[in-house]
């Protein structure tokens, strides 16, 4: 099963790499609009932000809506390092890229730390009221430019140049948490998402393992952040509304819980539906919306959950075993 799981997660990395120099190549070449490399390159926080998620939501079973809040901790905090900086483009967006995830990781060790007896819907309301609170904190410091926002990000030059830094943060992204989800920790967190009464009675810590995962998401949420303000360039309060949280929820949900690949289909899914529907004009939004509902629907039909489960690597190959032991027994 580890190896099996090991072989996916290197088999996806390599398509990864694989989409990131076609693209990259494509890019070169004027094979995409401006707003098309734009979406792109949203995708790419938002891709980030919902694996950092699918952490808590996915591995650990906890339902949290206060990502937003430790998006907009990164975001400003590696922002406001590189408007200041004044160091190459390449060293400053490596160092803020490590200070937004440190300081989305203190703010992830301190709450988590707080709510650890919260469950289900409590825990969903509270993170929800943290990202809230984190959002409104950065909006009342001056030196973070008030509800006018951080303004004068640098960029990191044209947008093919974006997509070479973004994806690679991306393809990084996912090769940390698959490894870190197979590993005797993400083992661990995953045998207390599974019952986590049988986890405690051999020996596993629970409440450390949940800070662990909350800290190790936020911090991961927080690099998101500094992708989004070296992308967007500036950064204002009303880019983390609780409607971030939401959205990345969406896209864990519609990927699968605990799947690292489908979290990515997912979020470059969803991040590219309300542009394609930007023909509809008013009509947009209402598509966008009875398309998520139907999406809902048909990733939770019974019939196609059974569909899919059989159609998993693990289950083919495993089918495949039982025929050629049966066969060799006739």
């Amino acid at each position: 099963m580890k190896k099996l799981l090991k072989s996916k997660s290197l088999i996806f990395t390599a398509v990864l790499i694989i989409a990131y120099i076609l693209i990259s190549v494509l890019i070169d070449q004027g094979k995409f609009t401006r707003s098309q490399q734009a979406i792109m390159l949203r995708m790419c926080s938002n891709i980030i932000l919902a694996m950092s998620l699918n952490l808590v939501v996915g591995s650990l079973g906890e339902l949290s809506l206060g990502h937003a809040g430790f998006f907009c901790a990164g975001a400003y905090a590696g922002g406001y390092f590189a408007v200041h900086a004044g160091l190459p483009l390449t060293v400053s967006f490596i160092i803020a890229l490590i200070i937004g995830g440190i300081v989305g990781a203190i703010f992830g060790f301190f709450i988590s730390s707080s709510i650890l007896r919260l469950r289900g819907d409590y825990l969903a309301i509270v993170t929800l009221a943290y990202g809230e609170l984190i959002r409104s904190f950065a909006k009342i410091i001056p030196a973070l430019g008030g509800t006018r926002g951080l303004i004068g990000v640098p960029s990191l030059g044209s947008r093919g140049d974006q997509w070479m830094y973004m994806f690679a943060v991306v393809i990084i992204t996912f090769v940390l948490i698959s490894n870190f989800t197979r590993s005797r920790h993400g083992r661990a967190i995953n045998s207390i998402r599974d019952n986590a009464i049988a986890a405690q009675s051999i020996g596993i810590n629970i409440n450390r393992y949940k800070v662990m995962t909350f800290t190790i998401s936020a911090f991961f949420a927080g690099m998101a952040g500094v992708v989004f303000a070296f992308f967007k360039g500036n950064v204002e309060p009303a880019d983390f509304t609780y409607n971030l949280s939401i959205e990345a929820l969406l896209m864990v949900v519609f990927g699968g819980m605990g799947n690292l690949v489908g979290s990515i289909i997912a979020a470059a899914g969803i991040t590219a539906l309300p542009e394609i529907l930007r023909d509809a004009a008013e009509y947009r939004l209402l598509i966008y919306a009875i398309s998520l509902i139907l999406l809902m629907i048909f990733t939770s039909n019974p019939k196609l959950v059974e569909l899919r489960k059989r159609f998993v690597p693990k289950t083919l190959f495993a089918s495949r075993r039982k025929e050629g032991v049966t066969n060799g027994n006739a």
